[in-house]
């Protein structure tokens, strides 16, 4: 995933000189994760620019920027860090479609890497899709694939307003895959089925896709249920027919996020489904999540949802 978001900066690059990225060590150093390494060197420091350790002014210079012209991509080393930049997206970044009655835009994608996975403590590991989700005028994106890194991530950049692009970054080196050379996009706002059933649903998003599909594995092979993993892609929006229609069709949902439960976007998930599919659930809409606690050290593993915990919501839908 680490090297496909760097290729979809790499083409972006290329292909649109208004396309700048910017942040803590992006140039010489790479990134913190290494998204951005070599970028400076072929593009030079005009387009990728290292910043001071300052999240505020950041994304308050991206905003600047995007009014101005510019399509700039502002990295938050971890989005842990994002806080001190969050007036700046919640007044300004996010508003000004609104305030200038359609005149102006502020065409910022928001890159920062998101989650636990890699014993980075309460300071390096948050989840805070939930905070920007709520926040009117922002889009959301999280994607669990290669493909859908890059894919989206350049879906991101030609999207006229602002989107929060948060990268798992327990899945930067852990899944591979092919990924088409050159530009494509995967469409914002469109889930991706993970894996077909027809006797439950998982609804999930980010570094939990993988793990989900595992516990739908072994619910097959040990129940022979076969569970419908739905990979959101994108928070805001959210694909609301491709959900629909999973819940329809299986009548058993359980939702799964690595952020903490109360507050959490699996939240807004169920309420949605209850609104708009009460009468065809066969069983309560059961979360699985992290615990409303800050996140541990020496005790990620037991944090971070994993198969045991969804099979057990699986199986209390499912009624064994």
């Amino acid at each position: 995933m680490v090297q496909a978001v760097r290729d979809a900066l790499a083409v972006a690059l290329r292909e649109n000189p208004r396309v700048l990225v910017m942040g803590e060590d992006v140039g010489k150093a790479g990134g913190v994760f290494r998204a951005t390494e070599g970028l400076q060197a072929e593009f030079g420091e005009d387009r990728v620019l290292d910043t001071p350790l300052a999240e505020n002014g950041i994304v308050g210079t991206a905003v600047g920027m995007a009014l101005y012209g510019l399509r700039p991509v502002a990295e938050i080393q971890f989005s842990d860090f994002i806080y001190p930049a969050f007036d700046q997206i919640l007044s300004e970044l996010a508003k000004f479609r609104y305030r200038s009655a359609g005149q102006y835009t502020a065409p910022v994608v928001v890159r920062a890497p998101v989650g636990g996975g890699i014993k980075g403590g309460l300071y390096h590991s948050q989840s805070p899709e939930a905070l920007f989700a709520h926040i009117a005028g922002l889009k959301v994106v999280t994607p669990s694939t290669p493909r859908d890194a890059k894919g989206l991530l350049l879906a991101a950049l030609r999207d006229p307003d602002p989107v929060i692009f948060l990268e798992p970054k327990r899945l930067y080196r852990s899944i591979k895959e092919e990924v088409p050379d050159g530009w494509f996009v995967e469409p914002i706002g469109k889930a991706r089925v993970a894996r077909a059933g027809e006797h439950a649903t998982v609804l999930t998003y980010g570094s939990t896709v993988p793990t989900a599909v595992e516990a739908a594995e072994r619910i097959e092979k040990s129940q022979n249920k076969k569970v419908e993993v739905i990979d959101l892609r994108t928070l805001v929006p959210f694909d609301r027919d491709a959900v629909l229609a999973s819940v329809k069709k299986t009548g058993r949902v359980v939702i799964v996020h690595e952020a903490p439960r109360t507050g959490g976007f699996g939240g807004e998930l169920a309420a949605f489904v209850a609104e708009r599919a009460m009468t065809r659930l066969e069983a309560p809409i059961v979360r699985v999540a992290g615990f409303d606690t800050p996140f541990p050290y020496t005790l990620e593993h037991a944090y971070l949802p994993d198969a045991r915990r969804i099979e057990h919501a699986l199986g209390y839908v499912l009624g064994f």
